[in-house]
């Protein structure tokens, strides 16, 4: 009886080890191009990728790097091209990395998210952010088209890269079909809510003009950057959609772009260019290289909401009340000012007649700023427990604040929060409180006073502040109509 017990164990044992290994291999992608677009041999892969690397050097760039804009030909021709873009990124913290590159060998609406599994090269396998691919799956609405992965080089070429500059970091493979500004907005959307608050690069995978003279490929190459320098998406969109031989990847780069955008003021660093003539190849017929980063001005864009954009937000607020009082329905709102669409934290207060009528936020970034002010704003007027739902009535009395919030630092010495100026947040136990910065001088709190009442709302001990692992500060932007 022992024995045939064990026997089961084993069995069932080996069948949930082939079960497994089955589900793995469902989403293994062998590679399709080693030995053609890049060395099959692990060990002369690797040496050859050193050599980029360090041939690359050390060039910084000022700013957050968010993003790179890398080619996607065989190595000999843009292999160390695409090396000045990783070389500048390999000593960031990185954990995962999107690669969205577009479709040559399979047309379809939309995009293909690789949502499990793993790329193989011939420098191991890179392992897919099952949990990352499915969030950006489910917010961008985009599934798994096999076809569009199957034999696509643009993805695969950047895996050995980021197998050597970021060992062991989880990739998604992203392959956009038909390219379409629908399509790049809703990548780029999905893309700035799924990977807010993680250690994320995004790679648009592209190469520039191609099969043109040398000097008519130089030319307009050159032009297309000067686009890339200034931003100027409208343009760029308008030769995407007109399919113009500016760039292969020009929806994986707009992309980018556009997510780069969402999160503050993105200025694109051009690190190298060159063409497959300047390698031996015809010169009647060249493919432009591009490499590129994408990098942030500022962490934290909101030191400076211009008056249109505060603006905007206090009469969406005021609008988002309306509907929901009428409706029972959420504001459909496409905002006005594009910055409205970074992610951001936001409180909305409501007053009347100078009287708190409610007050509700968001400290944690989980939507653009629009939609966090229209949530915050509704749920200020329908949910604060403090106060009855407000009525129709009340609106024409309605004076609204908003709050916007900077990203959470942690507190070392209590003696850096500055009373007016500093918000806090206190989580400790299972419980939290916020108070924001004009709360301590509209009450004339001195600092002790402001730490008390915190842990106060919070439901804490006065003196829990004293755990100063469990203190965060902010700043805030505050405004009201």
């Amino acid at each position: 009886m022992i024995r045939k017990s064990w026997l089961v164990r084993v069995f069932l044992g080996w069948q949930l080890l082939f079960l497994v290994a089955g589900l793995w291999a469902q989403g293994l992608r062998k590679p399709v191009w080693a030995g053609q677009f890049y060395e099959a041999d692990p060990a002369k892969l690797s040496r050859l990728l050193d050599v980029y690397l360090s041939e690359a050097g050390g060039r910084s760039v000022g700013g957050e790097v968010v993003g790179l804009i890398s080619p996607h030909a065989g190595y000999v021709y843009s292999g160390r091209v695409a090396a000045c873009g990783y070389s500048l990124v390999k000593d960031r913290p990185v954990d995962s990395v999107v690669i969205i590159g577009p479709s040559h060998q399979y047309g379809f609406e939309g995009c293909s998210i690789y949502l499990r599994g793993g790329f193989e090269t011939p420098l191991g396998v890179a392992e897919v952010d099952a949990t990352l691919a499915r969030e950006l799956s489910r917010l961008s609405g985009f599934g798994y088209i096999p076809e569009a992965h199957a034999r696509e080089h643009s993805i695969e070429v950047q895996v050995p890269f980021i197998q050597k500059v970021f060992p062991g970091a989880r990739i998604v493979p992203v392959v956009m079909g038909y390219q379409t500004e629908s399509t790049v907005q809703a990548l780029a959307g999905a893309l700035a809510r799924a990977l807010s608050g993680k250690k994320v690069l995004v790679v648009a995978s592209t190469d520039l003009s191609h099969f043109l003279s040398r000097a008519e490929a130089n030319e307009l190459d050159q032009k297309t950057i000067d686009l890339l320098r200034q931003l100027d998406l409208k343009t760029l969109t308008r030769k995407m959609e007109r399919q113009e031989n500016i760039m292969c990847g020009s929806g994986p780069v707009l992309t980018l772009l556009q997510y780069a955008r969402k999160l503050g003021r993105p200025r694109v660093e051009v690190l190298s260019y060159s063409d497959s003539a300047a390698v031996g190849g015809p010169a009647d017929r060249v493919v432009g290289y591009l490499s590129a980063a994408v990098c942030l001005e500022k962490a934290a864009g909101w030191a400076d909401l211009s008056p249109a954009e505060k603006k905007e937000l206090l009469s969406l607020a005021r609008q988002a009340i309306e509907v929901f009082l009428e409706s029972r329905e959420m504001i459909s709102y496409q905002p006005v000012q594009p910055r409205l669409e970074t992610p951001a934290g936001a409180f909305v207060t409501l007053k009347e007649h100078n009287q708190l009528r409610g007050c509700i936020g968001f400290a944690e970034p989980l939507f653009p700023l629009w939609q966090t002010v229209a949530k915050a704003a509704v749920l200020a007027a329908t949910e604060d427990p403090r106060f009855p739902p407000l009525r129709k009535a009340e609106l024409k009395d309605l004076e609204i604040e908003i709050s916007v919030l900077g990203p959470l630092q942690p507190v070392k010495d209590v003696s850096e929060i500055k009373v007016g100026r500093h918000g806090l947040v206190i989580k400790q136990g299972g419980r939290s409180g916020l108070l924001l910065p004009q709360v301590a001088s509209e009450f004339g709190w001195d600092r002790q006073t402001f730490l008390r009442e915190l842990c106060r709302k919070a439901g804490l001990p006065d003196g829990a502040w004293k755990d100063l692992k469990s203190l965060s500060k902010f700043e805030a932007i505050v405004f009201h109509d």
